[in-house]
């Protein structure tokens, strides 16, 4: 069997056990790609990144007011308690990106790191009610594009996915405090001649659209090579892995939590280079709803303190980054 029929047998056995997602297109490329046929991709023109207004602090969140209430008990007129009463928390997720949010074929649970985030999420409003956990949140499945939009017309509570915390993105939705810092870094096949950023002048580089990774590509290969590189936008990171193992793209290039599991799924691959950008992750919330913000930003302090951060890393994260958690991301307020 060759690499690239393994690799998309795989991404057809995750997406089997698939919840309901918004889109088939990871099904259609791995369909594709077992046929022996490049992966449908679609090459964003080169060229300048659209410029992104500034702001003085993206990652400052809007700070705790007071100690979280009891679990059950949530202040009336308040979002939780909209929540509660409802009975479940609805989040956003990504199902295809292991270690952080990912549907295990062997059991059709998502699980990860984002996850693992989310359930302390939905625990601090139910708490322990004797309520299957899996009754209290509700999840989506939602590509990177989609993220904004699903909070924005609330068919989402909270997005955990892997999501960078910018200035653009801040006038949109607002963010919880950084609950995980990030770096963007390449993937190639292990025998590829590629070792850090200044060699993807000219190379295809695929990434997720509506990710800031597309933007990073353009200006990565701008700055740092004679062409630009060429991004390849497709609609989740399981798109690219299939692309990289047609040959449709030379390279991946995301966050480097993404692509440790992706390195997981693949032994065949690599990740190269040192970070070229900081990608401090946050959850996104409907700018309607700031106590919902205030609230998580409290259980993150609680988290950070209480070792509950350390062990969700260790659970995950350990075997790829090393057995010692690093110290929690600090939190910036801005009022």
């Amino acid at each position: 069997m060759t690499r690239r029929l393994t690799v998309a047998l795989l991404v057809l056995g995750l997406l089997a056990a698939a919840c309901a997602s918004s889109t088939d297109h990871a099904t259609t490329n791995a369909l594709a790609a077992l046929g022996v046929q490049p992966t449908s991709t679609t090459a964003a023109p080169p060229g300048p990144s659209t410029t992104v207004p500034t702001c003085a602090s993206p990652t400052a969140s809007l700070a705790p007011q007071g100690a979280l209430p009891a679990p059950g008990r949530m202040p009336a007129g308040s979002f939780m308690a909209t929540i509660q009463a409802r009975g479940y928390l609805k989040v956003g997720v990504d199902q295809t990106t292991l270690l952080f949010g990912y549907l295990n074929p062997a059991d059709g649970q998502i699980e990860g790191f984002d996850i693992d985030m989310l359930r302390q999420v939905a625990k601090a409003i139910f708490g322990d009610d004797g309520q299957n956990e899996n009754t209290r949140i509700r999840f989506t499945a939602i590509t990177s594009a989609e993220r904004i939009p699903f909070v924005q017309s609330g068919q989402v509570d909270i997005v955990a996915d892997t999501m960078t915390i910018n200035c653009q993105r801040d006038q949109l939705v607002d963010f919880s405090s950084v609950y995980y810092d990030a770096g963007q870094r390449i993937l190639v096949p292990d025998t590829s001649p590629i070792t850090n950023s200044s060699q993807l002048g000219g190379k295809k580089v695929c990434a997720a659209a509506g990710s800031t990774s597309i933007a990073n590509v353009v200006d990565t290969g701008q700055t740092h090579a004679s062409s630009p590189a060429i991004p390849v936008s497709v609609n989740n990171w399981t798109d690219c892995m299939v692309a990289l193992q047609n040959g449709t793209v030379d390279a991946i290039s995301t966050d480097d939590t993404i692509l440790a599991g992706l390195a997981v799924q693949d032994p065949l691959t690599k990740v190269v280079g040192p970070k070229f950008t900081d990608e401090p992750y946050g959850m996104a919330i409907n700018k309607s709803h700031p106590d919902f913000v205030r609230f998580v930003n409290e259980l993150l302090a609680q988290e950070r303190g209480d070792g509950t951060w350390a062990a969700i890393w260790t659970k995950w994260l350990s075997k790829v980054f090393g057995s010692t958690p690093p110290a929690p991301p600090a939190a910036t307020y801005s009022g």
